[in-house]
């Protein structure tokens, strides 16, 4: 988010938390009436649940429909709770199929089938057709109203098929081009229609470089594709090449948001769509179980430095320093393993590439490790004047920067390779590792000279 985008987020939620506080009910109202459906969903999720249900059922069903699509799930729940059936059948039944079937699992069962009554059998089909597909892939991000023309025809035919249609999808930047059987040959800009004679045939002017994208691609993978590519649109094809739907960059964007929000909140266990003001029970046992894994990373953490007991004892300076050792190793491996991450997720990284990059980031930890055990080591003299205590911390360091390099590198892939998800699981496990390994070193070292 912009910095303009903050500020002007801010005031409104300033003005709209005031009038609520005040119960000026009327004057909220007035506030949404200048706003965008995307703004007003922010806002929505910015209250409390009972404020929040208050304003919701306020609002016309015309624009409901609009924001919910951008709603998360738990809130788009939680407002689905709160309506009749009748009310979210007139809120929904307006929207785009993609849009629909984004929706469509949150809603309640009564109310699905008294939708799916209200929509024509062409539009009943491609509902389905868009569900059949998951969520999180091509097929489920896809919108299937497109327009499509045959080869055959001339580039007048085709302007004046487009003004018979009198209204074009939204975000048409080009049409698509199929045979007799449905099959996808190709694109043409609307661009390269107003910009060629009316009797110039279009199959010379069809943009053939424009591969589909399959429908069960993975939506993270259809991601990259636009973003390699600077995509607008793509066609979606199914596994005969029949062309079914398009995916235009809106879609793609709300993608790289969630992702973008999954990694970030993965790494401390928590999930994306979770209401920030969820009831205080229904939080807490979501992040109880996060706590849960985290006490017992600690314990082996623990159970290890029990190991050592006497050595600590005999020198109190050990313990003073031990979080020095544990803090450098785990701030170096998060380093590694976020970087790694994020280059599987984005593609650069794979089995074929994997061994040259942890052989840099073990350079990388090794350089870092003699450069900064040379630095803590001259502190810990000058702190405590004894040379054994500074020469043990420094051999600590680099041990631990080496193996949170090492492990920040190649613990993704085992991770993915298990079908776990490094942005969730990797933080918890390297951390374990790294004030494992650091606490074994520093005061297995100790034990050796003191």
């Amino acid at each position: 988010m912009s910095e303009v985008e903050k500020t002007s987020f801010e005031s409104h939620l300033r003005q709209l938390m005031s009038s609520l506080e005040a119960s000026l009910y009327e004057e909220a109202f007035t506030q949404f009436a200048s706003l965008h459906a995307a703004e007003i969903a922010r806002l929505l999720e910015a209250v409390s649940p009972n404020d929040r249900t208050h304003l919701w059922l306020n609002i016309d069903a015309g624009t409901q429909g609009d924001i919910l699509k951008d709603l998360s799930d738990e809130v788009r729940t939680q407002l689905f709770k709160e309506m009749d059936v009748d009310a979210i059948v007139k809120a929904t039944e307006g929207l785009d199929m993609d849009d629909l079937a984004d929706i469509v699992p949150d809603l309640p069962e009564s109310a699905l089938h008294n939708l799916l009554l209200t929509l024509d059998h062409k539009h009943r089909d491609h509902l389905k057709r868009v569900l059949s597909y998951p969520q999180d892939s091509a097929g489920g991000l896809m919108n299937i109203d497109i327009i499509t023309v045959r080869d055959d025809i001339t580039v007048r035919t085709v302007i004046r098929y487009l003004r018979l249609l009198r209204e074009m999808p939204i975000d048409t930047d080009q049409i698509f081009v199929v045979d007799r059987t449905y099959k996808y040959l190709g694109s043409i800009h609307i661009s390269t229609l107003l910009t060629n004679e009316g009797g110039q045939s279009i199959a010379p002017l069809i943009n053939k470089g424009l591969q589909p994208i399959m429908a069960q691609l993975p939506a993270r993978e259809v991601a990259h594709l636009f973003e390699q590519r600077d995509l607008i649109s793509a066609p979606v094809v199914n596994e005969n090449n029949e062309l079914i739907g398009r995916i235009t960059i809106d879609d793609v964007v709300d993608v790289i948001r969630d992702e973008a929000e999954h990694s970030m909140l993965s790494m401390v266990g928590l999930n994306e769509e979770e209401d920030v003001f969820a009831p205080v029970m229904q939080s807490a046992k979501r992040r109880s179980i996060w706590l849960g894994v985290n006490l017992i990373t600690v314990f082996i953490s623990v159970f290890f430095i029990g190991l050592f007991a006497a050595t600590l004892q005999e020198k109190i300076a050990l313990a003073i320093l031990m979080p020095v050792v544990a803090s450098m190793g785990g701030i170096s491996g998060t380093q590694t393993l976020i970087l790694v991450t994020r280059a599987i997720a984005t593609g650069k990284i794979t089995a074929s590439n994997l061994k040259v990059l942890i052989s840099k980031e073990v350079a990388i930890g090794v350089f870092n490790g003699v450069f900064w055990s040379l630095v803590i080591g001259l502190i810990t003299y000058i702190w405590f004047a004894d040379w054994i205590l500074s020469a043990v911390i420094t051999l600590a360091i680099i041990v631990n920067l080496i193996f949170a390099a090492f492990s920040g590198a190649f613990l993704p892939a085992i991770l993915i390779k298990f079908k776990i998800d490094p942005a969730l699981a990797g933080g918890v496990i390297l951390t374990t590792i790294t004030d494992v390994i650091g606490f074994v070193a520093f005061l297995g070292f100790a034990t050796l000279v003191v």
